[in-house]
């Protein structure tokens, strides 16, 4: 009888093992999983908001969601291989951190949401039809750059009011046009001439601000994409080696010895991606999803470079400052 036991319960271990494993493949298959696509390097300050957001939402990662993390390292052109291995994943969705990131997602498929955690100019460069309605499988949130740009022109001109010429240092990208467009309707106002500098390559820098000297340009605004924040520190040393003040949109920036920054806060921004990533997930179409706009911003200021620069930031600015760095 012991022996017919014994054989009846491995008889029954052999039937039900693999059901038991069907059980828990049919689990893990029912937990979403979604990509996540950046240019830089991970994880940073913007993936733990992202995180953060997803936990307030009451998701743990492992558990209710699965999160396959892409980082191109600052390389733009691993971007596409890296967005068809999220799709390759069978992911529900992408979460994508800046314009080029966009680009290569929409490059593999028009049909899998895309959540923008940030972009500077979702509709300039057609990502979306429109921030109420995007269409399509885009959706997420934009920084408002080309808005951005004047304040930050008027913010130079308070700070320094003898200013009179401002080079915009830029890579003209699809989608800077619109950022050089409010920058010259802002220098109308201000009474400030512009000089446009164009960049594509690390060897083009020493050449622009050459440029710049001989223009007598008298401050500096640079326009970021992956191009100027990966050469962000060689940036801020040839400003200061030719005495420029500048502003720039991101405070990585000022963090290297810029002198001042202003722009959303970009870990905020993807905090509230997640609230995207919940509601597409629970059924939401992206193309009904209207594009938000930031609602927290950063002005940093570096007053150890202004000192080295001879400059006084006036008390008006000082007071309006998130950060100063001493």
């Amino acid at each position: 009888m012991r022996l017919i036991g014994l054989a009846v319960v491995l008889t029954l271990n052999l039937i039900l093992a693999p059901l038991a494993g069907e059980a828990q493949e049919s689990k893990a298959e029912r937990i979403p999983r979604i990509g996540y696509l950046a240019i830089g390097s991970g994880p940073s300050a913007a993936t733990e908001a992202f995180r953060q957001g997803l936990r307030e939402l009451g998701y743990v990662e492992g558990q209710g969601i699965l999160v396959e993390y892409r980082f191109a390292e600052g390389r733009v052109e691993r971007l596409p291989a890296l967005a068809a291995e999220l799709l390759d994943l069978r992911v529900g969705l992408i979460v994508v951190l800046g314009n080029r990131a966009v680009r290569a997602a929409r490059q593999v498929t028009s049909t899998v949401p895309i959540v923008v955690a940030f972009s500077s100019e979702v509709m300039e460069t057609g990502f979306v039809a429109s921030l109420a309605r995007p269409g399509g499988n885009v959706t997420g949130l934009t920084t408002m750059s080309p808005e951005l740009t004047a304040k930050r022109l008027e913010l130079l001109k308070e700070g320094h009011p003898q200013v009179s010429r401002v080079a915009i240092l830029w890579n003209s990208v699809p989608g800077k046009d619109a950022k050089w467009g409010s920058a010259k309707a802002a220098a109308q106002v201000l009474a400030v001439k512009l000089q446009s500098v164009e960049v594509r390559a690390s060897d083009d820098l020493d050449r622009a601000f050459a440029a710049m000297t001989r223009e007598h340009a008298d401050a500096l605004l640079t326009l970021t994409d992956s191009f100027t924040t990966r050469n962000r520190k060689r940036i801020v040393d040839l400003a200061a080696k030719h005495r420029l003040p500048a502003i720039y949109e991101v405070k990585e920036f000022v963090d290297a010895g810029g002198l001042m920054s202003y722009g959303p806060h970009i870990p905020d921004m993807n905090r509230r991606a997640a609230t995207y990533v919940d509601k597409i997930l629970k059924g939401a179409k992206p193309g009904d999803l209207p594009v938000e706009q930031p609602i927290k911003f950063e002005l940093t200021i570096n007053l150890k470079t202004a000192k080295a620069l001879g400059l006084t930031i006036p008390r008006s600015i000082l007071v309006r400052a998130d950060q100063l760095i001493e």
